[in-house]
């Protein structure tokens, strides 16, 4: 087993651009989002992250925002909020962005599910239409 298998098997629960970007796609639709849109996606979410799970609102600008409603959409993000009291007496409130990671690690895993079943050759005839197999006589 080389290293980098072992670095991998290592880093189940360590979030990356590909597993996030393979459950970006798993979230949205089988055809909603090409792959080079989701990893696009993804580093641009993870570099508002970084190492932390947990962002402020203010540092979004309106265009990000929508991506994050979409991903809080699909659970890959939620929304959290603190309400402090300033010295005047008024409360203010603090908008958050929390990474679910235990979301994104299963979204991953079950794109890694269908290509396993994708690549088992049992599954080869499973999108054919019935009708096919109705359309040429046996005997031929």
């Amino acid at each position: 087993m080389n290293r980098i298998t072992k670095l991998n098997k290592g880093m189940k629960n360590t979030l990356t651009v590909d597993s996030l970007t393979e459950a970006i796609i798993n979230s949205i639709d089988r055809d909603g989002m090409p792959e080079e849109a989701a990893r696009g996606t993804a580093e641009h979410i993870l570099n508002f992250f970084g190492y932390s799970e947990r962002i402020i609102d203010n540092v979004l600008e309106p265009g990000d925002r929508d991506i994050f409603y979409l991903l809080e959409d699909t659970g890959i993000l939620t929304t959290e909020r603190e309400e402090t009291s300033l010295y005047d007496g008024r409360e203010w409130r603090i908008h958050y962005w929390k990474l679910q990671r235990n979301r994104v690690i299963q979204l991953a895993e079950r794109g890694d599910e269908r290509k396993k079943e994708m690549e088992d050759p049992a599954n080869i005839y499973e999108d054919i239409p019935d009708d096919v197999w109705a359309s040429r006589p046996l005997d031929e």
